[in-house]
């Protein structure tokens, strides 16, 4: 019943008292006769043969009435039991897919309410087993489509001027990198794409639109999905990973009233049937992403943006009559409720209402983590009454039977149904009719969000009202972004490297990696520890603020032993504690960058507190939970050591323990019983330990510094007296001792990122160092697919297992495709080694515009060409298909690669020097630097002569003696030339060291 469920104030772990778990369908009957029992047994009955069926369901039997003495309960208790002993139902007695018997006593109001509210039936033995006349009609709650149709179900529809397709022609026309389905606007702030029913893109092209706390993603064809807080627990409508069908579960539609044709102002869910009508265009910018059509002699522009300051998203919608005639227009906007993780749990326990300050309210008592958390929805017609708005909270009136999005029985109505309540499917969905005189236009606004109370939600609601408050919201919009994006700016030869550095891959890093976390093929919702220290990384330049508020958000997720929660959600802190052995290492590394580039020493001083939960068993390699904040603090700098001590546990090598996976979460089995070293882990703590050596010395720790040489020097002896394979570095031991990663293995028996980090940790004896890079080149480097595996031969049958990573299909992800994260840093290795060529050529392999020249490589490679996806397969016949993309950590490693190792910017503690790799035909390019509110623009030339030696650095004409720049925040602009010498010496990777 709709008050049941309205009055509920409980989430499913308050089932767990009675030992109900709550992930299954629950049916509750209520006997409080003896002579009812036989209803239980049918229901039994009902249960086995759901079972054998595949359909699994709790029964909950709350037996007695409150009203009857202890003694009579107690009675009929037993009776139910005997019952339920004489049946096969007797194996599942409070077990998960079995029956609960409650005493009637033992259940309170409030959880009765709570079992009623969950349970997807609710019988009363005392009404006896339902049944259905035979032949009797399911009554409908709602016309069918067909109904509601009705005498006009064939409407004409006049014939009207052709005006499409002239746009995105001219469109086409100016794209760079275009290559038949889309391209880059002039100056690459924009992804622009054109398609047409039967003419879409091979997989959904995607923007990800985020504030720190709210988002929504939307693809090409106008699909989306909004989430409030945390991506995956806090949903406010359905995320999909479906690539094939692309569900839109919110949805927009304009229909002409004289006519009841209606149609969408993107793609889908419903393309217009107009012959005349024009290719649908799509522009996915820096926080938004705009549709263009022309149906029906109506021109659409749908504009929808996060507002960057509050957990708000913003549809607005312009409609231009070219018709040449008067017309009579509705707009209907439209979303489906989740309010959770997913419909099919949460759709049962959400309550819709029309509040009074004009929006449609939607809650979720039953999800606990965000009690009291009010979602709205809400449109208008700019200069229009409110009076003429429908509205309905009812997905199965709107849909009708049998109904879908392509063409709902709502849009068939002149009015919607006005439902409202609880016990609804729930939706939202708003109708605004407006008049619109030829070759005028009209504005709508829509406005989707959140707020933590229904007095906050009313708050957002009144304070975004309006076209004027749209408008400056997506103004504020645009200044950040233009602003975020503006540290570094570069101007080269490479167009499609500048369109890269100057904004996709920043923009990738920060809107989806930091504050989205969610994309369309997986949505965490979590922070992961290693992953997003890593992620901030990149933004030392464009966002030093958020990387500082990153470490110390970081350091509090750290156990007083030392580990870290390997993930955890916001806002809860529920996570998971792992074994990972390389994830608190990322905090010193982290905090190490941060201070090289700011100098903000005083972060080291910051308190943060410690969590606190049990130990993990000594059988346990992981356990999820939500830990306690401790009433212990330590500094950050403390936070830093104490994640390095914990590291300095090693195995009969002298090589760290790798436990249940280092950097490569698949390999989990590798050193699981607790034996296990890992060979990339050893260069990726001595990388650490000399990192930190810098910051335990600003610190005046002698000992720590002295502590981090040692342990380095004697990691670094212990590499070279283990880790060698006689060609390349080892990967790893096993538990067993058996080497992985050496050329004795059939599987895995060279991996890329041993290799790597022996060169950019600075551990390697140098002659290995290129002999190692040498063989990546030779063994993993594969120029006819243009990609990098991550290792070779891909794993299969290996005897011991590494772990999950064989699971992988052979040539995907991790198992020997392109793990474009680990190959960013093989690229990262040939640059500092001085192989500039190779350097170079392996970016032309990692950027995504390269992937996407032209109609036969879009085919192949089929995500997006703007953002870095996480993987490429490296296996016919998906050779070249690009994999999971825009959440990868490879954009932000991608950006360091580019601008740090390629084009040289290095910046310590406001000094500012370049030591560029240009390529052989470059003669010159140009670079700006923000540092506060001051700009350095940069210009690197090649010299004229045949000069070598280091560059020689003006500024504002004035040389520099250490070829550097001390950086002034003096807000006036400076001039800065680099001159290098005409001919970079590189060493060849076969050359003596």
């Amino acid at each position: 019943m709709p008050s049941v469920l309205a009055s509920n104030k409980q989430g499913q772990s308050s089932l767990w008292r009675f030992a109900i778990s709550g992930d299954l369908p629950i049916v509750v009957l209520t006997i409080e006769d003896a002579a009812h029992l036989e209803v239980l047994r049918q229901l039994l009955r009902a249960q086995d043969f759901w079972r054998r069926h595949g359909v699994v369901a709790d029964v909950v039997a709350i037996v007695g009435s409150k009203e009857a003495g202890q003694v009579a309960q107690r009675a009929l208790v037993n009776t139910a039991m005997t019952l339920v002993s004489s049946t096969d139902a007797i194996a599942m007695v409070g077990k998960s897919g079995g029956v609960f018997l409650l005493a009637a006593a033992d259940v309170p109001e409030f959880d009765s309410v709570l079992l009623q509210s969950v349970a997807r039936v609710v019988m009363h033995a005392r009404d006896g087993w339902p049944s259905l006349p035979a032949g009797a009609p399911v009554a409908a709650r709602t016309p069918s489509i067909l109904a509601a149709v009705g005498a006009s179900e064939t409407w004409p529809m006049p014939s009207l001027p052709v005006t499409s397709g002239l746009l995105p022609s001219k469109i086409k026309a100016n794209l760079l990198f275009a290559n038949g389905l889309g391209g880059f606007s002039a100056n690459g702030s924009e992804y622009v794409v054109t398609s047409r029913p039967g003419c879409m893109t091979p997989l959904p092209w995607i923007n990800v639109l985020a504030n720190p706390s709210f988002g929504t993603l939307v693809s090409e064809s106008g699909s989306a999905s909004t989430w409030s807080e945390n991506a995956q627990q806090f949903r406010l409508t359905p995320w999909s990973n479906d690539p094939v069908s692309d569900p839109n579960t919110e949805a927009f539609y304009i229909r002409d009233e004289d006519s009841g044709q209606f149609w969408s102002p993107t793609l889908q869910p419903s393309a217009s049937t107009d012959a005349s009508a024009g290719e649908h265009v799509a522009r996915h910018g820096f926080g938004y992403s705009v549709f263009e059509h022309t149906a029906h002699g109506i021109e659409s522009t749908l504009t929808t943006f996060v507002a960057i300051d509050a957990p708000v998203k913003f549809v607005l919608l312009q409609l231009h009559n070219v018709s040449g005639r008067a017309r009579r227009l509705s707009v209907t906007g439209y979303v489906e409720w989740v309010l959770g993780e997913a419909r099919r749990t949460s759709a049962m326990h959400v309550g819709t209402a029309l509040d009074a300050c004009g929006a449609l309210f939607a809650c979720n008592a039953y999800n606990t983590d965000f009690t009291g958390y009010t979602a709205f929805f809400d449109g208008h017609a700019e200069g229009a009454g409110s009076t003429a708005r429908s509205q309905c909270c009812d997905r199965l009136a709107f849909l009708g039977q049998h109904g879908s999005l392509r063409a709902p029985a709502g849009m068939l109505q002149t009015r919607l149904s006005g439902s409202v309540g609880y016990g609804l499917d729930p939706c939202a969905a708003i109708r605004l009719p407006v008049d619109l005189a030829a070759g005028l236009t009209q504005f709508f606004v829509f406005r989707l969000g959140a707020g933590s109370t229904a007095d906050e939600a009313r708050k957002f609601v009144r304070g975004t009202e309006g076209l004027t408050s749209a408008r400056e919201a997506l103004a504020a919009v645009r200044r950040h972004w233009d602003h975020t994006l503006g540290a570094v700016k570069v101007k080269t030869p490479d167009q499609s490297l500048d369109i890269m550095v100057n904004g996709w891959l920043v923009y990738q890093t920060l809107s989806c990696r930091l504050w989205a976390r969610t994309a369309f093929y997986q949505s965490s919702g979590a922070f992961g520890f290693r992953d997003q220290l890593q992620d901030v990384m990149a933004l030392v330049h464009a966002a030093p603020e958020l990387v500082r508020e990153h470490l110390l958000r970081s350091a509090a997720r750290q156990f007083s032993e030392g580990d870290v929660q390997h993930w955890w959600h916001p806002p809860s802190g529920s996570g998971l504690r792992t074994r990972c052995s390389d994830d608190y290492l990322w905090l010193p590394l982290a905090t190490a960058r941060y201070l090289q580039v700011t100098g903000d020493i005083r972060v080291l001083d910051q308190p943060v507190p410690l969590v606190e939960a049990p130990a993990l068993r000594r059988s346990e390699v992981s356990s999820y939970g939500k830990p306690v904040t401790s009433i212990e603090s330590k500094s950050l700098y403390a936070h830093c050591v104490l994640a390095i001590e914990h590291s300095l546990r090693t195995g009969a090598h002298g090589l760290p323990l790798m436990e249940s996976g280092d950097w490569n979460d698949g390999m989990n089995l590798v050193g699981v019983e607790g034996r296990g070293e890992s060979v990339w882990l050893a260069f990726f703590l001595y990388g650490v330990l000399m990192q930190f050596v810098d910051v335990a010395g600003q610190q005046g720790d002698a000992l720590m510094v002295e502590r981090c040489r040692t342990e380095a020097e004697r990691l670094r002896e212990a590499i070279e007296r283990s880790g060698w394979d006689g060609d390349w570095y080892r990967r790893a031991w096993f538990d067993d001792g058996s080497p992985l990663g050496t050329s004795g293995n059939a599987e895995c028996s060279i991996d890329s990122v041993a290799q790597s980090w022996a060169v950019l940790s600075g551990a390697a004896d140098p002659q290995r160092a290129r002999q190692a890079m040498a063989a990546v080149d030779r063994l993993l480097v594969d120029r006819e697919a243009g990609l990098v595996r991550l290792l070779a031969p891909p794993f299969d049958h290996s005897s011991p297992s590494p772990g999950y990573i064989q699971g992988y299909v052979r040539g995907v992800r991790e198992n020997g495709g392109q793990y474009t994260h680990a190959a960013v840093w093989s690229a990262m290795a040939f640059a500092a080694l001085g192989e500039q060529s190779r350097a170079w050529e392996i970016f032309d392999m990692l950027n995504p515009v390269r992937h996407a020249l032209s109609a036969r490589a879009v085919a192949t490679y089929q995500v997006e060409p703007y953002v870095v996806a996480g993987d490429v397969y490296a296996v016919a016949p998906h050779m070249g298909r690009g994999g999971w993309t825009w959440y990868t950590g490879s954009a932000g490693w991608l950006y360091r690669f580019a601008v740090e190792s390629l084009l040289g910017l290095d910046v310590k503690a406001g000094v500012l020097s370049l030591a560029p790799h240009m390529p052989e035909d470059w003669n010159t390019f140009q670079l700006t630097y923000r540092f506060g509110a001051t700009n350095y623009d940069i210009k690197v030339s090649r010299a004229s002569d045949a000069s070598t030696g280091p560059p020689c650095v003006t500024l504002d004409g004035i040389v520099m003696a250490n070829a550097a720049i001390s950086l002034v925040d003096d807000r006036r602009n400076h001039a800065v030339e680099v001159r290098i010498a005409a001919r970079q010496v590189m060493d060849s990777l076969n050359a003596p060291a």
